[in-house]
């Protein structure tokens, strides 16, 4: 288990809040996702801000997973993260792009990072919620986690169970399930 840092939690967190740009404030979730993911036993982050060999699509984060027993062992070696700092929660539109861009890398598992969670209802599905359940239905898996989630983590260990939470009531409930 490793601790994180509440304060570079919370830098990262106001650089984004204070940014100039749209990009900058993506980038500050990007570096932030960078070190939480980074920290946990058995990944590496192994790229961000990649663009397609055809620079169509951008990958936010490229995780490579070793599967270590301590840290995602639930999951994939290889899976996306997408990083969303927007102001408002990220709708359909988001999700069926990162659909789009999970499918076409060949990754069945994806994490969502909504600053400020998804549009819509969980039951019934409305919006995100119905992009995700529809995501499922196709063996994607699609987790997402929220500025709240991330601001509540003092460790990896707090990550992981966060992960297995979420994988286990997306498969329970059928879409995301963000409590």
């Amino acid at each position: 288990m490793a601790r994180y840092s509440s304060r570079k939690i919370t830098t990262y967190f106001n650089q984004g809040d204070t940014a100039a740009t749209r990009t900058e404030k993506g980038e500050a979730l990007q570096n932030l996702i960078c070190y939480i993911f980074g920290r946990v036993p058995g990944v590496s982050v192994i790229g961000d801000h990649e663009l397609s060999a055809f620079n169509d699509e951008e990958i936010d984060v490229l995780i490579w997973n070793r599967r270590d027993a301590r840290g995602f062992y639930f999951l994939p070696c290889i899976f996306l993260v997408e990083c969303k700092n927007w102001s408002n929660a990220v709708g359909s539109r988001g999700v069926v792009t990162f659909k789009s861009t999970l499918r076409s890398r060949g990754c069945d598992h994806g994490i969502l990072v909504a600053a400020n969670g998804i549009s819509g209802n969980s039951e019934p599905p409305t919006e995100a919620y119905h992009e995700i359940a529809m995501a499922l239905s196709e063996m994607l898996h699609i987790l997402v986690i929220t500025r709240e989630d991330i601001e509540a983590l003092r460790d990896t260990n707090g990550l992981v169970e966060l992960f297995q939470k979420r994988l286990c009531g997306l498969t329970r409930k059928g879409t995301a399930v963000l409590d």
